[in-house]
């Protein structure tokens, strides 16, 4: 029996935020390190992408979203 659509619903927005989280870190410390603001934004957003990308990964592996 596999989990209900709103519990996996529930899990892919707990990664998302978690993701947000991880971005707003990334340009916040681009913006101590002395970045302009559109290296500031595009490291936010790629630091985002990229802990989406494995969160939903190890959450696909574990068999938490199949």
């Amino acid at each position: 029996m596999g989990l209900s659509f709103s519990v996996k619903l529930l899990i892919v927005l707990a990664a998302a935020l978690v993701s947000v989280i991880v971005g707003m870190l990334a340009g916040m410390l681009a913006r101590l390190d002395g970045n302009p603001l559109p290296a500031r934004i595009t490291r936010g957003t790629v630091a985002f992408g990229g802990s989406l990308t494995l969160l939903l990964l190890v959450l696909t592996s574990l068999g938490l979203l199949a």
